[in-house]
Protein backbone atom coordinates (compact mmCIF):
# COMPACT_ATOMS: atom_id res chain seq x y z
CA UNK A 1 0.00 0.00 0.00
CA UNK A 2 1.30 3.47 -0.86
CA UNK A 3 2.00 5.64 2.20
CA UNK A 4 1.72 8.74 2.89
CA UNK A 5 4.42 10.49 5.88
CA UNK A 6 2.98 13.99 7.48
CA UNK A 7 4.77 15.44 10.46
CA UNK A 8 2.78 17.46 12.80
CA UNK A 9 0.21 15.11 11.85
CA UNK A 10 -1.84 14.77 15.42
CA UNK A 11 -3.89 17.59 14.86
CA UNK A 12 -4.86 20.93 13.05
CA UNK A 13 -3.81 20.79 9.03
CA UNK A 14 -1.78 17.65 9.13
CA UNK A 15 -4.36 15.53 10.86
CA UNK A 16 -6.91 16.67 8.36
CA UNK A 17 -4.77 16.36 5.56
CA UNK A 18 -4.51 12.63 6.90
CA UNK A 19 -8.18 12.28 6.87
CA UNK A 20 -8.06 13.08 2.88
CA UNK A 21 -5.20 11.19 1.78
CA UNK A 22 -6.84 8.25 3.41
CA UNK A 23 -9.55 8.23 1.53
CA UNK A 24 -7.33 8.31 -1.69
CA UNK A 25 -6.31 4.70 -0.45
CA UNK A 26 -2.63 5.99 1.15
CA UNK A 27 -1.63 4.71 4.33
CA UNK A 28 -1.23 7.63 6.44
CA UNK A 29 1.80 7.37 8.84
CA UNK A 30 1.71 10.68 11.63
CA UNK A 31 4.78 11.40 13.26
CA UNK A 32 4.27 14.15 15.80
CA UNK A 33 5.72 14.70 19.63
CA UNK A 34 2.45 14.20 21.58
CA UNK A 35 1.71 10.24 21.57
CA UNK A 36 -1.67 11.02 22.92
CA UNK A 37 -2.65 13.44 19.85
CA UNK A 38 -1.24 10.99 17.49
CA UNK A 39 -3.39 8.22 19.18
CA UNK A 40 -6.59 10.49 18.45
CA UNK A 41 -5.81 11.07 15.00
CA UNK A 42 -4.95 7.45 13.83
CA UNK A 43 -8.38 6.29 15.53
CA UNK A 44 -10.52 9.00 13.43
CA UNK A 45 -8.94 8.14 10.39
CA UNK A 46 -9.73 4.59 11.10
CA UNK A 47 -13.35 5.56 12.35
CA UNK A 48 -13.71 6.69 8.29
CA UNK A 49 -12.35 3.18 6.73
CA UNK A 50 -8.89 4.27 6.45
CA UNK A 51 -4.99 2.58 7.69
CA UNK A 52 -3.09 4.43 9.83
CA UNK A 53 0.12 4.44 12.03
CA UNK A 54 2.14 6.79 14.08
CA UNK A 55 5.69 7.37 16.00
CA UNK A 56 6.76 9.48 18.08
CA UNK A 57 9.33 12.40 16.64
CA UNK A 58 10.74 15.51 17.71
CA UNK A 59 11.66 17.30 14.15
CA UNK A 60 14.55 18.82 15.96
CA UNK A 61 15.83 15.97 16.91
CA UNK A 62 18.40 14.62 14.31
CA UNK A 63 18.68 11.40 16.48
CA UNK A 64 14.89 10.72 16.15
CA UNK A 65 15.03 11.80 12.78
CA UNK A 66 17.83 9.11 12.22
CA UNK A 67 16.13 6.31 13.94
CA UNK A 68 12.92 6.77 11.72
CA UNK A 69 14.70 4.26 8.33
CA UNK A 70 13.33 1.35 10.19
CA UNK A 71 10.01 2.17 10.48
CA UNK A 72 9.26 2.42 6.73
CA UNK A 73 11.38 -0.26 5.78
CA UNK A 74 8.19 -2.19 4.53
CA UNK A 75 6.71 1.02 2.72
CA UNK A 76 6.54 2.49 -0.22
CA UNK A 77 6.75 5.89 0.19
CA UNK A 78 4.59 8.04 -1.85
CA UNK A 79 4.29 11.46 -0.63
CA UNK A 80 6.26 13.39 2.47
CA UNK A 81 4.52 16.05 3.66
CA UNK A 82 6.63 18.55 6.03
CA UNK A 83 3.79 20.33 8.01
CA UNK A 84 5.03 20.61 11.58
CA UNK A 85 6.07 23.94 12.33
CA UNK A 86 5.53 26.44 15.26
CA UNK A 87 6.35 30.48 15.35
CA UNK A 88 6.59 33.05 18.11
CA UNK A 89 5.63 36.94 16.98
CA UNK A 90 6.24 40.04 18.39
CA UNK A 91 9.01 42.60 17.94
CA UNK A 92 12.68 42.15 16.41
CA UNK A 93 13.79 43.65 19.41
CA UNK A 94 12.15 41.46 21.98
CA UNK A 95 12.83 38.32 20.40
CA UNK A 96 15.11 35.86 22.26
CA UNK A 97 17.61 33.07 21.08
CA UNK A 98 15.61 30.14 22.20
CA UNK A 99 13.09 30.95 19.77
CA UNK A 100 14.98 31.70 17.00
CA UNK A 101 16.67 28.52 17.80
CA UNK A 102 13.38 26.25 18.19
CA UNK A 103 11.39 27.86 14.81
CA UNK A 104 14.76 27.16 13.07
CA UNK A 105 14.53 23.83 14.08
CA UNK A 106 11.49 23.13 13.08
CA UNK A 107 10.58 24.90 10.49
CA UNK A 108 13.86 24.46 8.42
CA UNK A 109 16.39 22.34 9.72
CA UNK A 110 13.90 19.37 10.71
CA UNK A 111 12.30 19.22 7.41
CA UNK A 112 15.82 19.43 5.61
CA UNK A 113 17.31 16.43 7.59
CA UNK A 114 14.03 14.85 7.33
CA UNK A 115 14.07 14.80 3.42
CA UNK A 116 17.86 13.54 3.49
CA UNK A 117 17.17 10.82 5.78
CA UNK A 118 13.91 9.72 3.99
CA UNK A 119 15.03 10.42 -0.04
CA UNK A 120 17.01 6.94 -0.20
CA UNK A 121 13.21 5.06 0.76
CA UNK A 122 10.85 7.51 -1.60
CA UNK A 123 9.33 5.93 -4.36
CA UNK A 124 10.80 7.25 -7.51
CA UNK A 125 7.19 8.59 -8.47
CA UNK A 126 7.29 10.01 -4.89
CA UNK A 127 6.12 13.97 -4.18
CA UNK A 128 7.30 16.25 -1.08
CA UNK A 129 5.22 18.51 -0.12
CA UNK A 130 6.45 21.49 2.29
CA UNK A 131 3.69 23.18 4.07
CA UNK A 132 5.48 26.78 3.88
CA UNK A 133 2.95 29.45 4.73
CA UNK A 134 2.39 33.21 3.33
CA UNK A 135 5.38 34.02 5.40
CA UNK A 136 7.79 31.84 2.86
CA UNK A 137 6.39 34.76 0.27
CA UNK A 138 6.47 38.28 2.22
CA UNK A 139 7.63 39.77 5.25
CA UNK A 140 5.51 40.92 7.86
CA UNK A 141 5.28 43.26 10.83
CA UNK A 142 6.53 41.52 14.44
CA UNK A 143 6.97 38.06 12.64
CA UNK A 144 10.91 38.78 11.66
CA UNK A 145 12.10 35.00 12.81
CA UNK A 146 9.71 33.49 12.01
CA UNK A 147 9.31 34.90 8.02
CA UNK A 148 13.38 33.96 8.01
CA UNK A 149 12.75 30.45 9.12
CA UNK A 150 9.68 30.03 6.41
CA UNK A 151 11.91 31.47 3.37
CA UNK A 152 14.92 29.51 4.67
CA UNK A 153 12.26 26.05 3.83
CA UNK A 154 10.95 28.18 0.67
CA UNK A 155 14.32 28.26 -0.65
CA UNK A 156 14.81 24.21 0.07
CA UNK A 157 12.12 23.54 -1.96
CA UNK A 158 13.00 25.66 -4.47
CA UNK A 159 16.21 24.66 -5.32
CA UNK A 160 15.38 20.58 -4.85
CA UNK A 161 12.69 21.72 -7.72
CA UNK A 162 15.67 22.53 -10.15
CA UNK A 163 17.93 19.87 -8.98
CA UNK A 164 15.15 17.20 -9.29
CA UNK A 165 13.34 18.63 -12.45
CA UNK A 166 14.72 16.26 -15.18
CA UNK A 167 13.21 13.19 -12.37
CA UNK A 168 9.69 12.09 -11.44
CA UNK A 169 10.26 13.44 -7.76
CA UNK A 170 8.11 16.41 -7.42
CA UNK A 171 8.36 19.04 -4.70
CA UNK A 172 5.53 21.28 -4.36
CA UNK A 173 5.31 24.02 -2.14
CA UNK A 174 2.58 25.15 -0.03
CA UNK A 175 2.04 28.76 1.22
CA UNK A 176 -1.02 29.06 3.34
CA UNK A 177 -2.15 31.66 5.57
CA UNK A 178 -3.14 31.48 9.37
CA UNK A 179 -5.73 29.31 10.23
CA UNK A 180 -8.43 28.87 13.08
CA UNK A 181 -6.16 26.20 14.92
CA UNK A 182 -4.79 25.95 18.80
CA UNK A 183 -1.79 27.75 17.32
CA UNK A 184 -2.81 31.03 18.53
CA UNK A 185 -4.18 30.08 21.83
CA UNK A 186 -1.19 31.54 23.67
CA UNK A 187 -0.64 34.26 21.73
CA UNK A 188 -2.18 37.87 20.86
CA UNK A 189 -0.76 37.88 17.31
CA UNK A 190 -4.02 37.17 16.00
CA UNK A 191 -7.05 39.21 17.48
CA UNK A 192 -9.58 36.61 15.86
CA UNK A 193 -8.84 33.77 15.18
CA UNK A 194 -12.30 32.61 13.87
CA UNK A 195 -11.93 34.81 10.30
CA UNK A 196 -9.69 32.47 9.58
CA UNK A 197 -10.11 29.60 7.15
CA UNK A 198 -10.28 26.12 9.13
CA UNK A 199 -7.82 22.88 8.58
CA UNK A 200 -10.09 21.30 6.92
CA UNK A 201 -10.71 23.65 4.13
CA UNK A 202 -6.54 24.70 3.66
CA UNK A 203 -6.69 20.73 3.52
CA UNK A 204 -9.19 20.44 0.38
CA UNK A 205 -7.76 23.24 -1.58
CA UNK A 206 -4.18 21.94 -1.14
CA UNK A 207 -5.04 18.45 -1.98
CA UNK A 208 -7.09 19.55 -5.25
CA UNK A 209 -4.11 21.35 -6.33
CA UNK A 210 -0.88 19.50 -5.45
CA UNK A 211 -1.49 17.10 -8.09
CA UNK A 212 -0.79 19.42 -10.57
CA UNK A 213 1.03 22.68 -9.16
CA UNK A 214 4.66 23.39 -7.90
CA UNK A 215 3.62 26.48 -5.96
CA UNK A 216 0.07 26.68 -4.13
CA UNK A 217 -1.41 29.93 -2.50
CA UNK A 218 -3.85 29.99 0.19
CA UNK A 219 -4.68 33.49 1.84
CA UNK A 220 -5.95 33.36 5.40
CA UNK A 221 -8.81 34.93 4.88
CA UNK A 222 -12.52 33.69 4.17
Amino acid sequence: MKTAIITGGGSGLGKELGKLLSEQGFHIFLLGRTEDTLKQAVAEIESIGGEASFATLDIRSNDDIEKLHDHFSNHSIQLLIHNAGVGYFGPFKDSNDDELVSMFETNALGPIRLTKALLPLLDQHSTILNIISTAGLRGKKNESLYVASKFALRGFGESLQKEYEDTDLRIVNAYMGGMNTPFWDNSDHISDPSRLRSPKEVAELIMNDYPEKDEIVIESKK
